[in-house]
Parts: C-alpha cells; sequence; structure tokens
C-alpha cells in the first residue's frame, strides 16, 4: 500500500497561486490527472493545480521527466491514460513526483518551470475535459449497507439485507460504453415497467434517481485465470473518481428478478474527469468498516490486515440539486447527501479480489463502482429511493423522484488534521427530456 512521502509535504505551496487556497480542490499535494481538448489541439493529458493545469505533452517535450517519470510520460503521448495505468505504481509515483518539483514552490524543477509557465499550463476554464481512459469494462458494486437497508425495507421488510451482502460485495456488470464526463446532460430513459395496479407501461421512465458513488480506475490489470489476492489488489487501484450511476428505478425494479439490473441502469453514468491518484489519498486512509458482534467475519480469501487497518477512506461526498426553477430565481443548490466513504462495508481491494476470485480478467482502465455510499443518519441518504419522505426544494416543489431540468453536482473532499485537503472536481449532469419514440410504420 502507499506511503506517504515528500508529495505530502502540508508545509510545501505552490508557484500557481490559487492552488494554495484553502478551499480549492487541487493543492500540490492533490496533482490529478485528467484528459483535456482544446478547439485547436486533440485530446491530451493534463495535471490539475489550483485553477490551471499542467499539459504534460509539453512539459515532456521540454524535457523535464527523466528515467521513470520519463516512461511514464511517454505513455501519455497517446491523448489517454490506459498506458499510464497499464505501468504501475513505481512509474506512476515517479510522475507525480516529478511534477511536485515542477510546480511547489522552491522544488527542484519549479524555477524552469515557472518561467515556461505561458508554454506548459492552461486554464481550467479553457478547455473541454473529456473520459480520462478508454473504459473496457465497467463493474459496479454495493458495498453499503445502510443504503441497502434503506433501500429495500419497504418492498423487503422480512430482509432488506441478503444475506449475501455479509459475505461478499455484491455487484453487476454496468455498461462501460455508456459512461460520460461531467457535464454530459443525461436523456430520460425510455423502458418498459409495471405500475402498481399491475398495468404494464412503456414511455419515458417516471422514477429517475441518482446515486452518489466513488469509482476506481484498474491499473496494470491480470491475466485470465490468475486471481488478485487482497494483500495485491491496492497495487490494482490507479486512482478515483466520483461517479453518478443514474438509475431508472421504475424500469429497475420490474426488470431486476431474476437477472439483476439492465435498462434501468445502462442508459447513463457520469465520472469527474479528473483522476485522484491512490497516492494522494494515502493520508487519509483509515481502517475498514468494523463487523458487528452479530455479523459473520471476513471470509479468509477476503481478508487482509492491512487492508483491515488502512484499506477505507476517510472522504466526504455531497450531492447538490438545483431545478430549472431555483436555476432562474437565483437560488443557491440544496445539500441532498452529506456523506462518507468511511461507511462502506467493503474496501475497494476487496472488490478487486472478489472480481478476480474466479479468474476473472481486469485490464487497464476498468471502472469500478462502489455502489451508492451512503451512511448511518438520513443526512448520508445517498439517493431518492433511500427517502421515504418528498425531498422539500427551496422553491416550494418537492421530489419523489427527479424531474427534467433538475441537475446534480457531486463533489468530495478528503481532509485530515496534519495534511493539506484535497478534492476531486465536479461531477455534474443535468436530465433533458425523454427522446420522443419512433412512431410506427
Amino acid at each position: 500500500m502507499t506511503q506517504l512521502n515528500a508529495t505530502h509535504d502540508p508545509a510545501r505551496r505552490s508557484w500557481v497561486e490559487a492552488a494554495n487556497l484553502p478551499a480549492h480542490d487541487f493543492p500540490v499535494q492533490n496533482l490529478p490527472l485528467g484528459v483535456f481538448a482544446t478547439p485547436d489541439h486533440p485530446p491530451r493529458v493534463g495535471v490539475a493545480i489550483g485553477d490551471h493545469l499542467l499539459d504534460l505533452a509539453e512539459a515532456n517535450r521540454a524535457g523535464f521527466f527523466t528515467g521513470d517519470a520519463r516512461e511514464a510520460a511517454n505513455a501519455t503521448a497517446s491523448g489517454s491514460l490506459n498506458q499510464l495505468m497499464a505501468l504501475g505504481s513505481i512509474a506512476n509515483s515517479a510522475l507525480r513526483a516529478q511534477v511536485f518539483e515542477m510546480l511547489a514552490e522552491g522544488g527542484a524543477l519549479s524555477a524552469r518551470a515557472q518561467a515556461q509557465a505561458g508554454r506548459l499550463l492552461l486554464r481550467n476554464d479553457a478547455v473541454a475535459m473529456q473520459l480520462p481512459c478508454t473504459i473496457g469494462g465497467y463493474t459496479d458494486f454495493l458495498t453499503s449497507f445502510d443504503h441497502l437497508f434503506r433501500a429495500r425495507r419497504s418492498t423487503h421488510p422480512e430482509n432488506p439485507v441478503p444475506d449475501a451482502f455479509f459475505h461478499l460485495p455484491l455487484a453487476y456488470n454496468g455498461r462501460a460504453s455508456s459512461v460520460r464526463a461531467s457535464g454530459h446532460d443525461v436523456v430520460r430513459p425510455n423502458g418498459q415497467s409495471r405500475g402498481a395496479d399491475g398495468t404494464m407501461y412503456f414511455g419515458p421512465a417516471k422514477a429517475l434517481d441518482f446515486e452518489l458513488e466513488l469509482g476506481a480506475f484498474v491499473g496494470p490489470g491480470n491475466a485470465l485465470s490468475h486471481p488478485v489476492p487482497v494483500h495485491a489488489a491496492q497495487e490494482q487501484l490507479f486512482g478515483y473518481c466520483l461517479l453518478n450511476d443514474w438509475s431508472a428505478r421504475d424500469i429497475q425494479r420490474w426488470e431486476t428478478t431474476p437477472l439483476g439490473p439492465f435498462l434501468g441502469k445502462s442508459f447513463c453514468s457520469v465520472i469527474s474527469p479528473w483522476v485522484v491518484s491512490a497516492e494522494a489519498l494515502a493520508p487519509f486512509r483509515v481502517p475498514a468498516r468494523a463487523r458487528t458482534a452479530d455479523e459473520p467475519g471476513v471470509m479468509p480469501h477476503l481478508h487482509d490486515s492491512v487492508d483491515a487497518t488502512r484499506g477505507g477512506l476517510d472522504l466526504q461526498l455531497e450531492a447538490w440539486l438545483t431545478s430549472a426553477n431555483m436555476r432562474s430565481a437565483g437560488l443557491p443548490p440544496l445539500n441532498v447527501t452529506w456523506t462518507n466513504a468511511k461507511h462502506l462495508y467493503w474496501t475497494f481491494a476487496q472488490m478487486v479480489a472478489h472480481h478476480t476470485s474466479n479468474g476473472c480478467d481486469l485490464r487497464p482502465g476498468d471502472l469500478i463502482g462502489s455502489g451508492t455510499v451512503s451512511g448511518p443518519d438520513l443526512a448520508s441518504r445517498g439517493c431518492l429511493a433511500e427517502f421515504q419522505e418528498p425531498l422539500h426544494l427551496p422553491d416550494g416543489t418537492a421530489r419523489q423522484w427527479l424531474i427534467d431540468g433538475d441537475e446534480l453536482v457531486f463533489k468530495a473532499r478528503a481532509s485530515k488534521d496534519g495534511y493539506v485537503p484535497i478534492g476531486f472536481g465536479e461531477c455534474r449532469s443535468r436530465i433533458l427530456p425523454a427522446a420522443p419514440w419512433p412512431a410506427a410504420r
């Protein structure tokens, strides 16, 4: 598991002034990676720093990188992070260290970098962020006890949390082709469902919901038939993003039995574009959620002592909602969810170990979702399916489910005494009306 190093030093500041603002997501201790495009250039890889980004291709051409960092920088030449993810933690850590020396005040490369700032840096608001990599596979887990209990207690009061949940990280295979970067507007899906009176319906989904999740990108991956044990799984986790797993609950409820989610989920998932590295999050590691006395212990193949003591993440996640009426009236966003990833019942290392336990191969850039991140109190409900009562908005309206024009913004922040807080940027998406169904011929 990643250890602390000089890039985590809370005393270091950046010569990019905005990076030193206390509330900023991208201080020099963060340095997340992403893919951006400009009107006159194809997509390429950058590193976020304050309100700017460092163009890695330009920095590489200027000769800033050596050794393993040079190999890592060369791997980004395609304008995607897949090849960099495949290299593993040594090369990635070397690149991060040399970028840190470029952007930190007094860094070994900072004077030279600052002299070339006009060539190396672009403003974040002058670029269009893209997906950070080609996502070949997307697996969404269900790892929150609180989410499962609240979402199922009305439909399955006798057994809201299935026995299997306590023994393994439950999951389904999502649709990688419909994952989009923040800023993509989701079109309300058409689908089939059955009403409470048994009437069948086909048309725009009536129960559209968000799911506040944490996503993880796979690094090197594993060969087919070669499982990854828990103690080695952290090396497979390249970095993290925010994930809105948009859900049409009426379609989902009708189709789920007996094979699980399909069209109720596959129409769109939206992620934040900046990938916060596992190394950047090292100071914010916490013990995995402890089992209670009446819960079964972890099976040996899913247990590791280091993962048990440092496999969790103390990461605050938030969901904010605005309606079209709120925006037109100039009303501020409504905080819908305030939760923390430390509440997850299973760690990401356990997710990777379970995913590969049958020999399934993971590849660089595969996306793993945590499932809805909910906590024990009502303020930490990670989706509307957990609400027993309507959500009341400042414009005087209420929501049981989302309507057209509603916009969700996810944010996340890791903080700990003695360290500089880091964030993820935004995961933003607005709901558009369903497309008209093609007329019959």
